[in-house]
């Protein structure tokens, strides 16, 4: 086997929690690594708790300056709606140095959610 964990440097997103509003995750610096993921992990849902998830991009750390990602700049697709106790995986394959995740509440009370992103093929290698 091949350790992948030297190789990686996965950063908390989201921290796992009880969302009941839209949540939008700090920026988080690509620099020094040549891809990406990001992995949303869901638990229960609450009144029919309808929430979606995206991954967005931007050249600066700028709140204003983060657009969505293009579909094309993305390996795999979010779901049309988050399901309770679920993972979702989607690549990042873009070039902007900062993305950010953004998980909507479109309606219901809450979810429980968390996201990692996940950053991969380091410069330098092994990554602490």
């Amino acid at each position: 086997m091949r350790d992948i964990a030297s190789n990686i440097g996965p950063v908390q997103a989201v921290a796992p929690q009880v969302l009941s509003a839209t949540n939008t995750s700090a920026a988080i610096d690509l620099l020094g690594f040549n891809a990406a993921a990001v992995v949303v992990n869901t638990g229960a849902i609450v009144s029919s708790g309808d929430f979606t998830a995206k991954l967005q991009e931007s050249d600066t750390t700028t709140s204003g300056d983060f657009t969505d990602v293009a579909a094309e700049h993305l390996v795999g697709s979010f779901p049309a709606s988050l399901a309770a106790d679920s993972v979702v995986k989607v690549g990042y394959i873009g070039h902007k140095r900062y993305v950010r995740t953004v998980i909507t509440q479109n309606s219901g009370t809450s979810i429980a959610a968390g996201a990692v992103i996940v950053k991969g093929h380091p410069a330098d290698a092994p990554v602490s």
